[in-house]
């Protein structure tokens, strides 16, 4: 039948192109804004799923603005972070608020979650360390750490907030997410190894799929 009507071949794969340029069109717009005010905080988070991982992040705490920034140029997507907090008391307000924040800017991002990928999976490793993240943009939230730590401080960041801000981000952003450090003796390499990993395990979820870039990856229909 195609070689008799070669113009029905050719509309198909017009039409499936035209498919992929809208989809490819609508992911240009991957872009959230958050503003999140509390009694605690005020942060201002801005995100570019589609974008080539430029960065600008403070926060107040030296190595969580480092952490940040490896996330935004591992995983290509562009991060604006302005966090004020109440570092007078702790860090813990500042930790978790900006995980909610940034969270909930991919969330927002994603919108319908149509043509994702969806899953990601990522090794990274680090002089002596390695570590593994897998994640699924599922809209069920849940967290898994294997991850320990041997210092109390890294910088001036207390070490027990970085496993909450993973688990706030995961949760406000609608992510099954599992992170295992497999081996490791410097903390500060454990620790951005974990960044490293999700950054990169994220840069693949969130990637628009052509083979689907139309459908919603679930046989639900919706995520």
């Amino acid at each position: 039948m195609d070689r008799k009507h070669p113009e029905i071949k050719t509309l198909i794969a017009l039409s499936k192109l035209a498919k992929y340029a809208i989809a490819v069109i609508a992911a240009a717009m991957r872009r959230g804004s958050i503003s999140r005010k509390t009694n605690e905080t005020s942060i201002d988070v801005e995100v570019n799923l589609d974008g080539s991982g430029v960065y600008d992040v403070s926060t107040g705490i030296g190595f969580l603005d480092h952490m940040l920034e490896q996330l935004s140029r591992h995983s290509l997507i562009d991060l604006k972070v302005k966090a004020i907090g109440d570092l007078h008391i702790d860090q813990h307000h500042t930790t978790e608020d900006t995980g909610i924040a940034i969270g909930e800017a991919v969330l927002q991002a994603l919108s319908d979650k149509r043509g994702i990928t969806r899953y990601g999976s990522a090794y990274a490793p680090m002089d002596e360390t390695l570590t593994r993240c897998a994640l699924d943009i599922s809209g069920r939230p849940y967290f898994v750490w294997k991850v320990s730590l041997g210092m109390p401080r890294l910088g001036e960041w207390d070490t027990e907030l970085i496993e909450h801000w993973f688990h706030s981000f995961a949760t406000s952003a609608g992510i099954t997410l599992h992170i295992e450090n497999l081996y490791g003796s410097n903390n500060h390499h454990i620790v951005e190894s974990c960044y490293k990993a999700l950054a990169r395990a994220l840069r693949q979820a969130v990637e628009i799929d052509p083979r689907k870039a139309d459908a919603i990856p679930s046989t639900k229909g919706t995520l």
